[in-house]
């Protein structure tokens, strides 16, 4: 390690500013227009969730900066996407043995594929025993467990800089509060260990959480320039994670993603410099690449007052969208088709199943937080936005509810992803 003046000089070589940019206005994205959403849910029915294409090319286009652009694929895992991700020059990450499956499907190559979790469970650790992707380490037992199983394997480490933020705390994936990563401090013992059991570590990772503001992404970069030179002589790789934001809310701004890609080729130069070789600079989102390429549509069932609060209930839920149950997390609606006439006025949009929580409007504390629709009636539709990410990954069959469609808009054609589960299929793997 250099001394204290000369660690100084490298780190004010990594102080070019991404989070100074002047404001970008959040523009609509996503290309698909009323008429087409109305006549995708006329032909295959609701709940139903559209995706983009060109939204998502568009996105991988905004990361092109980096050497390689890695698909977080649990934020959506349909394998119709993964298709377009991989045509698109993405490599994917995987965290289980499932998802392992579902890229080798859409396509991917087992080179280009990153197993990363804290732990194997025992199909996972099949899995990279016998198929030649890459492992991503996020507890130092995995390094022994993947040493008995792929002698003289690579590793990338997954490191926890003892920091962390997201758009809500669960999904802060640093600091003492996170199950994530191997502690700062014991990164060095963690290469070490590697190096005994004969396992290269070439690379190192940092991921703080999903929807991190900029003033804590800017704090990985610090981080990572000050972890890499501990990875040993075989590092190659600095993959920075993923987490970027999306504006959500019309009046949130966007990220300036060439000003943090600059901050970014900024660091590796410096790091390059000082350690004497080249390093492969990998970005990982999830939610950027795909978020407001989503839609979810889902019909008006009726209207009812209770009290002074005017509810619109659908026939989606939290079975089709979790996050605004889970994390109070908020997404814009709009009205696609409405009968009624008169101003709009504050509605409670609320879903189909048997818990209070079933409810797209409302906050992290749990109150009810109306958006302005105009006068609705059975057989209406309603427009989620952003639901792209987070969406169908995390749905489930509560309430024995069926799984919903998928459809795919790319290069002009509309085509159905995936059908919508049948009750047959729901209890097909099930016996009285």
């Amino acid at each position: 390690m250099r001394g204290p003046r000369g660690r100084a000089r490298f780190l004010a070589r990594l102080a070019l500013p991404i989070i100074r940019a002047p404001a970008m206005p959040n523009r609509e994205s996503n290309s698909l227009h009323d008429a087409q959403l109305r006549a995708l849910a006329a032909r295959h029915g609701t709940p139903l969730y559209v995706y983009d294409g060109a939204t998502i090319e568009q996105r991988v286009r905004d990361l092109a900066g980096f050497d390689v652009v890695r698909f977080a694929q649990k934020a959506n895992s349909n394998l119709a996407v993964l298709a377009l991700l991989k045509r698109l020059g993405c490599q994917v990450d995987a965290v289980s043995a499932g998802e392992i499956e579902r890229a080798l499907r859409a396509g991917f190559a087992p080179h280009e594929i990153v197993f990363t979790a804290d732990l194997f469970d025992r199909a996972a650790l099949d899995a990279v025993a016998r198929l030649p992707v890459e492992v991503n380490c996020g507890s130092p037992f995995m390094l022994e467990q993947l040493a008995r199983v792929r002698p003289r394997a690579s590793v990338t480490l997954r490191v926890n800089p003892g920091f962390g933020h997201g758009h809500d705390r669960k999904v802060n994936t640093g600091g003492e509060t996170s199950k994530h990563g191997i502690w700062h401090t014991e990164l060095p013992a963690a290469v070490a260990r590697a190096r005994e059991l004969g396992l290269v570590v070439r690379g190192i990772h940092v991921h703080i959480g999903s929807g991190a503001d900029l003033e804590n992404l800017e704090r990985v970069r610090g981080a990572l320039a000050e972890l890499a030179p501990l990875a040993g002589p075989d590092l190659a790789l600095l993959s920075v994670g993923g987490g970027l934001p999306i504006p959500y809310r019309e009046d949130e701004e966007r990220i300036d993603v060439a000003r943090f890609t600059l901050a970014w080729r900024a660091t590796q130069r410096a790091l390059e410099q000082r350690l004497g070789r080249s390093l492969v600079l990998e970005v990982e989102p999830g939610r950027f690449l795909v978020a407001e390429s989503g839609v979810l549509l889902t019909e008006v069932r009726g209207e009812k007052r209770t009290g002074a609060v005017r509810y619109v209930l659908v026939d989606a839920g939290f079975h089709n969208l979790v996050r605004p149950a889970m994390y109070g997390a908020y997404h814009r609606i709009t009205a696609l088709t409405h009968a009624g006439v008169g101003p709009a006025t504050p509605a409670v949009v609320a879903g189909p199943l048997c818990e209070s929580a079933d409810v797209f409007t409302q906050t992290k504390d749990g109150e009810l937080d109306p958006q302005l629709l105009p006068p609705l009636s059975e057989g209406d539709l309603l427009c989620v936005h952003a639901a792209g990410a987070y969406g169908m990954s995390m749905a489930s069959n509560y309430n024995s509810q069926p799984l919903a469609a998928e459809v795919l808009v790319d290069r002009g054609e509309a085509r159905l992803v995936r059908r919508r589960q049948t009750l047959d299929e729901l209890l097909s793997s099930e016996s009285a």
